[in-house]
């Protein structure tokens, strides 16, 4: 029986590249397993998606401007291709606020997607979060 599959709002192409970064993180998790620091596991799909070939951007940083004004900076733990956004989360449960932040990195990089990626989970995709703007 075939997996079942929910309409994406994203073109095909976008809609591609999403699940071949779910795929590299899924890797990534296999592999290490929970229980380590989200930089390492940040450096593991930066590695993951250079062997694989999708272009990204690490620890990419964004300014935050109030009242016209640059008063300090977000930085993305993975902008993919200028269009994905990976929120690599190593905590007990994903919270409100975890959310909040990948859309607040939607917002600011102007990306459609934002994978929320919880890697301190027996199963990654059960600590999957997927959010589209």
């Amino acid at each position: 029986m075939a997996p079942l599959r929910i309409p994406s709002p994203l073109p095909d192409d976008l809609e591609n590249l999403v699940e071949r970064v779910i795929g590299a993180c899924l890797t990534v998790h296999s592999e290490l397993g929970p229980g380590l620091l989200e930089a390492t596991y940040s450096k593991a799909i930066a590695a993951e998606l250079t062997h694989v070939g999708i272009h990204f951007e690490l620890e990419r940083a964004f300014p935050v401007i109030y009242k016209g004004m640059v008063i300090g900076h977000h930085r993305l733990d993975l902008l993919i291709e200028g269009q994905v956004v990976v929120e690599v989360k190593a905590v007990e449960r994903l919270l409100p606020v975890h959310v909040a932040q990948a859309i607040c990195y939607l917002k600011v990089s102007k990306a459609r997607v934002a994978l929320l990626m919880n890697f301190n989970s027996e199963l990654l995709r059960s600590g999957l979060r997927r959010i589209v703007l």
